[in-house]
């Protein structure tokens, strides 16, 4: 059985640590960090370790109804979309993932667009 992208790395322990620097990038953006205003930021960071961890297949699943219902009114347009992929890309990049396993977690990010972006 293959090691899975979530054990390779550490397991919940690093995911959150990614998950801390990505959201210390968004937040410093001008270009995203208006739409995490007012957000419950310990909720949303807990709930963002779990969808990465999930995506890197670690013991958590996400539905698609449920991210959809999450970003409806959002109105994260595409560009938005990539500028936050872009920001996870370095947070990964920072804690030490390979270039083929980045490329492999933003693939396993990008199948969730058409639930996340919720404008053209």
């Amino acid at each position: 059985m293959s090691q899975t992208l979530y054990d390779k790395y550490g397991g919940f322990k690093t995911v959150s640590r990614i998950v801390m620097t990505f959201y210390d990038l968004v937040l410093d953006s001008d270009e995203v960090g208006g739409f995490f205003e007012d957000v419950d930021l310990p909720r949303l960071v807990d709930h963002q370790t779990k969808f990465i961890s999930s995506l890197l297949g670690g013991p958590v699943s996400f539905n698609d109804d449920r991210l959809l219902a999450v970003h409806r009114t959002l109105d994260i347009g595409h560009a938005d979309f990539d500028f936050i992929s872009n920001l996870l890309c370095e947070a990964l990049e920072a804690h030490g993932m390979s270039e083929a396993d980045i490329k492999t977690t933003l693939a396993a990010v990008d199948s969730k667009r058409h639930v996340i972006v919720t404008t053209s």
